[in-house]
């Protein structure tokens, strides 16, 4: 079953001269083996969102299900409904107290008392899965580059076995390079069976990787649909404070002097088109 938000909305410092709307009405679902990217601006909601994702956040107004139980202040057990959805904090280093990264993913499948063969079994699954280098288990994490960095977060949240997992911008501070390497981690997680959520800025990695993309303007979801179908949408409704990838704005151009190419990245793709228009050779 999958997480299902439905008519989300979310108000802080409520009665108080600084109350403000985080989220109105949104509404998504995340089945497992899918990637879903929510994106928006900063102010738009996304991290509110992600911390209804794994009942951090109870839902004032609206709902969220996990797996087909509500979160509610009434729910028995939100430390179970909190495992089954891992969080991944957008600095990874805030998630960090541990001496060693062994000890760091350890830590979560020790506290659900796992132990012994069971425990170095989890600490192995999580290192073969996130691609970090078992020669650094005895390193400090904070020791390590950015991107093993993330790697060690993501571990230490695999390590307990989620059935869902939410990266709050996973690529913040990542190179061209760094970022191509979380993306194929995030579809391999996927096509593991993991639900993989991206709460992200970059409209550009969320293109390239996602099954679906919401997108969330001022806290509400102005589209959810397929990356082609977003990509169209925004080209004629653009959202304030949401940059548009360079592939975007060139085949927004070109379809502004009626030549009409597909949504897509690939060079390649838009080279054997423009050589099909009339009077575009390359």
């Amino acid at each position: 079953m999958p997480i299902v938000v439905k008519d989300l909305s979310c108000t802080y410092n409520v009665g108080t001269p600084a109350q403000s709307e985080a989220l109105r009405g949104v509404s998504v679902t995340v089945e497992r083996g899918e990637l879903v990217s929510i994106v928006g601006h900063t102010g738009s909601g996304k991290s509110t969102l992600a911390q209804h994702l794994n009942a951090l956040l109870i839902p004032q107004s609206g709902s969220v299900s996990i797996d087909g139980v509500a979160v509610t202040g009434e729910t028995k057990d939100l430390r179970s409904l909190r495992r089954k959805v891992g969080l991944v904090f957008q600095y990874p280093e805030q998630q960090f107290f541990a001496d060693t990264i062994r000890e760091e993913i350890a830590f979560a499948p020790q506290n659900w008392g796992v132990l012994g063969q069971e425990l170095d079994d989890c600490i192995d699954m999580a290192v073969l899965s996130t691609g970090l280098d078992p020669s650094l288990l005895g390193v400090n994490p904070f020791a390590v580059s950015g991107g093993q960095k993330r790697r060690v977060a993501l571990a230490s949240v695999l390590s307990m076995r989620p059935d869902y997992l939410v990266l709050d911008e996973p690529i913040a501070g990542l190179d061209a390079s760094g970022i191509r390497e979380l993306n194929r981690l995030m579809i391999k997680l996927r096509d593991e069976g993991l639900g993989v959520v991206q709460v992200t800025h970059d409209l550009e990695s969320a293109l390239g990787c996602s099954d679906r993309i919401l997108v969330l303007e001022n806290g509400s979801g102005t589209v959810c649909d397929r990356p082609e179908q977003v990509a169209e949408y925004l080209l004629s409704n653009p959202v304030t404070g949401l940059v548009m990838p360079p592939f975007l704005r060139f085949i927004a151009g070109l379809r502004g002097r009626n030549i009409n190419l597909p949504l897509t990245s690939n060079i390649n793709e838009i080279i054997d088109k423009l050589e099909e228009t009339r009077g575009c050779v390359f």
